[in-house]
């Protein structure tokens, strides 16, 4: 989606993967990296492959430092939410120019993860363990 505000153009994506929701917003700026209010490595933990892993979409565009990525991340942990913010980043940068979902889609960067926690079952301990089976 694409908004105009105080003159600058925000292009907007979501992502999502197992239980998070990442809402991820492109601006036109020097590609500085804020996630909930908090600047994205520490937000992150500082972890090298959290923070490879959710700009991954603009290194392989090689936009590294053409936007600012303001991004509203809720649900699971930090796995997941990171996924959520590479789809959601993604999608915001097929807004913006057509041209690159060829290359992303080749990447597998804009394929949703549908990997969910499976639901227990009755009669069961969990999803799928049963309880001990006992012959005698």
């Amino acid at each position: 989606m694409v908004t105009s505000y105080n003159h600058k153009v925000i292009y907007s994506g979501t992502g999502r993967r197992k239980t998070s929701i990442a809402r991820v917003r492109l601006i036109p700026g020097s590609g500085k990296l804020i996630i909930n209010g908090l600047p994205g490595e520490s937000y992150l933990q500082f972890s090298p492959n959290y923070l490879r892993v959710s700009r991954s979409p603009l290194n392989i565009l090689g936009l590294e430092e053409e936007y600012d990525i303001y991004v509203k991340a809720e649900g699971g942990g930090l796995t997941g939410q990171t996924d959520a913010i590479r789809l959601g980043l993604a999608r915001a940068l097929c807004n913006i120019n057509p041209e690159n979902r060829l290359t992303l889609k080749s990447e597998g960067l804009l394929r949703r993860d549908a990997r969910i926690k499976e639901r227990k079952k009755y009669g069961l301990r969990k999803a799928r363990k049963a309880p001990q089976y006992s012959k005698r």
